[in-house]
């Protein structure tokens, strides 16, 4: 169960604080966009150290999807399932003026979500792949991991730019709550 408290500012009743991601699913977070920024700005692509850092962000996928299924409850699948209506119905709502705040994921955010889970489990795929005798050097392998790639940044570019416009929308600082696991929901807010 999510526990909520008052947060007060300057004496003010100003926030529900609510507890929302437990510390498992921060380090996860923080850990793949980690390995994603080694592996795509930093190792060398032929290198044994990027096929690690590549096998350590398949394992925090596997770690988080697993927890998604008995992890807390706000950690739990249930809590954001992916439904492209459900994603549908918010972007219309956002566009009226809704300003709900989702104590999980939105459900555009539970598309990103699979989204980049789904892409990464590709990357490990096809780069696997890449190592093995039947598929080292062919070209559909080498262009498909690339491919999962440039999708991974490009995924990672909407992620970011919806969180930052999603944190301006509904007043709720979304990083500081992946680093806390805690959202501040302003005063008044309806939740969802």
């Amino acid at each position: 169960m999510m526990s909520v408290s008052k947060h007060t500012t300057n004496g003010r009743d100003s926030a529900r604080d609510v507890a929302v991601w437990d510390p498992l699913v921060r380090l996860i977070h923080w850990s793949l966009a980690s390995m994603i920024l080694l592996n795509g700005a930093i190792t060398d692509a032929e290198s044994d150290l990027h096929q690690w850092v590549g096998y350590v962000a398949i394992a925090l996928v596997g770690i988080r999807l697993t927890w998604a299924l008995v992890g807390p409850r706000p950690a739990r699948f249930v809590t954001f399932p992916p439904s492209p209506m459900r994603a549908w119905r918010y972007v219309r709502a956002v566009l009226a003026g809704d300003r709900t705040v989702h104590l999980s994921h939105n459900p555009l955010g539970a598309l990103m979500v699979y989204n980049l889970w789904l892409t990464v489990i590709a990357l490990g795929m096809t780069g696997y792949m890449m190592t093995t005798l039947r598929f080292f050097g062919i070209g559909w392998v080498e262009q498909a991991h690339e491919l999962a790639f440039d999708w991974l940044l490009f995924s990672v570019a909407l992620h970011v730019g919806g969180v930052a416009l999603d944190s301006w929308r509904s007043g709720v600082n979304l990083v500081r709550a992946m680093v806390t696991g805690r959202k501040a929901i302003p005063k008044g807010t309806k939740l969802e």
